[in-house]
């Protein structure tokens, strides 16, 4: 083991322990635990929300599975991936005011909340639920891979070994310190990331002579590794265009990016957010996928894509400067399953337990029972990850795909269209859910495009039609969520 590679992420960790004790003590104090412990008090401001949504959002695909690919792929990839620039602006300009001002007024603290308040419905409580907890885990699962993986490569422990420690680092700090500790290291992971992107970045090029250097040994070994097509040309303009889809506005239907915009204290906070996360997110993306075809150049021959990022920052970077670089992938992996973990919990506890099973709980059971199931959860896909997948990246998009299916619309036109009402929302989750796991085992990319998009379109007149011929149905109810949400009769 390289002490020098492993003493800055023990410093890391250690800090990352610091700061849930000390968001503990404030927890402690906070008058709604239930809004402390899940949002943080909503009291984020502008630099804090841009990273803690770029932190989430930010994961073991963007910093392992991600450059990878572009490393086999080529610059075709990194085209693709920039399709993700859009999602803090894109997500804060269409929940934004809205979901914000709305989310307060119920005391919504999770997406499901909202869900309830606006439809009123058990159904669509209980569907939600189900898709948050299918979908959600199997990402948790790979981030958790993905944290073994790296800690792995660069202490050379056993594998196992390697992801009992992340486990126990994700699990201490989240179960004491919530949300107001997860977005403060989100917000210490956010610097981290950029800042080692930009070092690997300039190390890579200087190592490798140079991009126009690099460039020529890339065309020399494939021409097609420098063209938009992929280095198998499987990157079609259709197929790179459905990702705007997937990563780019489909993200506002993703249950952790959009309680972020529940968290914020003002609209100043907010307009600071999107510009300061769109920089972040462009940069972070564009400098780690360039560094992944770059890679290819400097170190040729790795098999496994998962495993290119820690092989290059140990050939260009000193033993502990590589040591501070590796702590942004873990970084953003560590704030991926920070929120992950918040998002199931609040679902079991808030809006399962709370509303159907004992809904006359009081704070200390409560509070008992959110500390308690974060730290099973995270037990749970801890035995999940011990055999883990080859590739990270292919299941981490294939989780945002059907959690995107199944809320985009009834978020955004449970927002937007005062028409719509349950049994369009109902009809939507199912339809679109049930046609992404159908379509995901027998057309994998239906007419070229990523199996994302045909579910949305479903989706969404599953919703229309739903809400259309159901309007007739219980004109007094859905009067009175009318006038509760929007205040106008």
């Amino acid at each position: 083991m390289n002490v020098s590679l492993v003493w800055p992420m023990l410093l890391y960790l250690a800090a990352v322990f610091v700061i849930g004790y000390f968001s503990s003590k404030h927890m402690g104090k906070a008058p709604r635990f239930l809004q402390e412990y899940f949002l943080g008090g909503r009291e984020l401001g502008g630099f804090m929300l841009a990273m803690t949504l770029t932190a989430t959002y930010g994961s073991a695909s963007s910093f392992l599975g991600g450059p990878g690919t572009a490393y086999t792929l080529g610059l075709g990839w990194v085209l693709l991936a920039m399709s993700q620039l859009v999602t803090g602006y894109f997500t804060l300009a269409v929940l934004g005011k809205k979901f914000a001002i709305m989310s307060r007024k119920i005391g919504a603290v999770t997406l499901v909340d909202f869900l309830q308040a606006r439809y009123r419905s058990k159904g669509v409580v209980l569907w939600s639920s189900f898709a948050i907890l299918l979908f959600l885990f199997s990402a948790m699962a790979a981030q958790w891979v993905g944290g073994g993986r790296l800690i792995q490569s660069f202490t050379g422990i056993p594998y196992e070994a390697a992801l009992f420690i992340f486990a126990v680092t994700v699990l201490g700090y989240v179960a004491v310190g919530g949300f107001r500790a997860v977005a403060i290291t989100d917000a210490i992971q956010g610097v981290i990331m950029v800042a080692g992107t930009v070092v690997l970045l300039i190390a890579t090029v200087v190592v490798g002579g140079g991009v126009e250097p690099i460039m020529e040994k890339l065309a020399a070994e494939n021409p097609r590794l420098i063209t938009p097509f992929g280095a198998d040309g499987s990157l079609t303009p259709l197929y790179v265009s459905s990702f705007w889809i997937l990563v780019g506005v489909g993200v506002v239907g993703l249950p952790q990016v959009a309680v972020r915009a529940m968290s914020y204290k003002d609209s100043r906070a907010m307009h600071r957010a999107m510009v300061i996360g769109t920089f972040v997110i462009g940069a972070i993306m564009l400098g780690m996928h360039l560094i992944g075809v770059f890679a290819r150049a400097v170190v040729p021959g790795v098999e496994v894509g998962d495993t290119v990022m820690p092989v290059l920052a140990l050939k260009v970077l000193p033993a502990w400067l590589a040591g501070i670089f590796l702590a942004a992938p873990m970084a953003a992996i560590m704030s991926t399953v920070d929120s992950l973990l918040l998002l199931i919990s609040s679902t079991l506890i808030k809006d399962v337990y709370l509303n159907y099973i004992r809904p006359e709980a009081d704070a200390r059971t409560v509070k008992i029972l959110s500390v308690t199931v974060t730290a099973v959860i995270g037990v749970l896909v801890f035995l999940t990850a011990i055999k883990p997948p080859e590739l990270l990246i292919w299941l981490n998009l294939y989780a945002f795909g059907g959690l995107e299916a199944a809320f985009i619309w009834p978020i955004v036109l449970g927002l937007y269209w005062k028409k719509g009402n349950d049994c369009g929302a109902m009809i939507s989750i199912i339809v679109g859910m049930a046609s992404y796991l159908v379509f995901g085992r027998i057309w994998e990319n239906p007419l070229g495009m990523h199996g994302v998009v045909l579910p949305v379109i479903l989706s969404l007149l599953g919703y229309v039609i739903g809400s259309w011929l159901t309007s007739h149905r219980d004109r007094e109810r859905q009067r009175e969520i009318i006038v509760r949400f929007w205040g106008v009769r």
